[in-house]
């Protein structure tokens, strides 16, 4: 993210929805969208307007020759979190859907935007591509059917991520050490991608070569030789790349539940007690994460990061369950109808 949107986002947050500079007096909202590769939540300041019940934001990136990377987000996961500045001076988050409108509905919204804004016309003149026309509408907790499709959407992400998780754990669990000698995948030492019983002698290809410890250095392969058969730092990286997006996708996960827990509190105020509850377990895991990511970046032994990850696996697992226990119920059942 640039210093110019982290600085609007944090004056609109702290403002109510209000900024200055470029943008005093723009409306104006904060649009959050998980990242399509790296599944993890990213923010961005985009001007809106109000049609009916939804709102509308345009992805004119400037007049810039690409779509902005917030709408190729959308366009692989709909579900966002829109903040929106309220008359008394708040901010107000809230989850949506994003439907991207097309053909003759698409041209009469921009247009009409042009006409309000003229600089909206200078951005669609500067380019070649159609710039997009976004619908967000506020998920309704109210309608049957979209509480239904909101807790299928709820188990089956948390089927994904316990897979992955799953999958993760799987493949440290059965990691065998790396004897000294034995250089990792991406840097062959010599022609056999070995060194000798002592970790001395031997270089390896044009990836990189092994020191007198027995090393391979930063451009060869993909972990270290130990000098006692210890395992390689080649576990951490493979960790380390799982957790990138792993970790992502759970925060990006929980980032968009934090938006649709106050919707879901005044529609189901039976359960504040327990979305408090999910509130501060989100919290914990993404602590867990923290220092799950932080003994990566230390290159701490592969015991301990697996030791880690049991306790985030442990966790996840708890909140998980609790969530579906609560969540689920609620959102499928058929409430009576007064009067009937």
């Amino acid at each position: 993210m640039s210093d110019f949107n982290q600085q609007v986002i944090e004056e609109f947050r702290a403002n109510g929805g209000r900024v200055g500079g470029m943008f005093e007096g723009a409306a104006l909202l904060l649009l959050t969208t998980t990242g399509a590769r790296s599944g993890r939540a990213h923010t961005n300041p985009a001007v809106y307007v109000r049609d009916g019940a939804r709102l509308l934001v345009f992805a004119s990136n400037a007049g810039g020759p690409k779509h902005p990377a917030w709408f190729h987000n959308l366009s692989a996961d709909p579900y966002v979190t829109v903040e929106l500045g309220t008359p008394e001076g708040t901010v107000e988050r809230f989850g949506a859907t994003a439907v991207v409108t097309e053909g003759e509905e698409r041209d009469r919204l921009y247009a009409e935007q042009a006409d309000r804004d003229p600089g909206f016309a200078a951005y669609q003149a500067a380019t070649d591509r159609i710039i997009p026309v976004v619908a967000l509408h506020r998920v309704d907790f109210a309608d049957p059917a979209r509480r239904r499709a909101i807790a299928d959407h709820l188990v089956t992400v948390h089927a994904e991520l316990r897979a992955e998780l799953a999958a993760l754990r799987e493949g440290l669990g059965s990691a065998t050490a790396e004897t000294v000698g034995t250089v990792g995948a991406e840097g062959a030492g010599g022609a056999a991608g070995r060194v000798d019983a002592e970790g001395a002698g031997g270089t390896v290809g044009a990836e990189g070569t092994v020191d007198a410890e027995g090393t391979v250095d930063a451009e060869g392969a993909e972990g270290t030789v130990g000098v006692a058969g210890r395992e390689t730092p080649a576990l951490g990286r493979q960790l380390a790349r799982h957790c990138l997006t792993f970790c992502g996708a759970l925060h990006a996960h929980h980032h968009n539940e934090d938006g649709a827990f106050d919707l879901l509190e005044h529609e189901f105020p039976e359960l504040s007690e327990s979305l408090d509850r999910m509130r501060e377990e989100h919290k914990v895991v993404a602590r867990t994460v923290e220092e799950l990511e932080s003994l990566l970046a230390s290159g701490a032994e592969p015991a301990t990061l697996r030791a880690e990850v049991e306790r985030l696996a442990t966790r996840l697992e708890e909140h998980f369950t609790y969530e579906e226990e609560q969540l689920v119920p609620a959102l499928t059942r058929t409430r009576a109808v007064p009067g009937a």
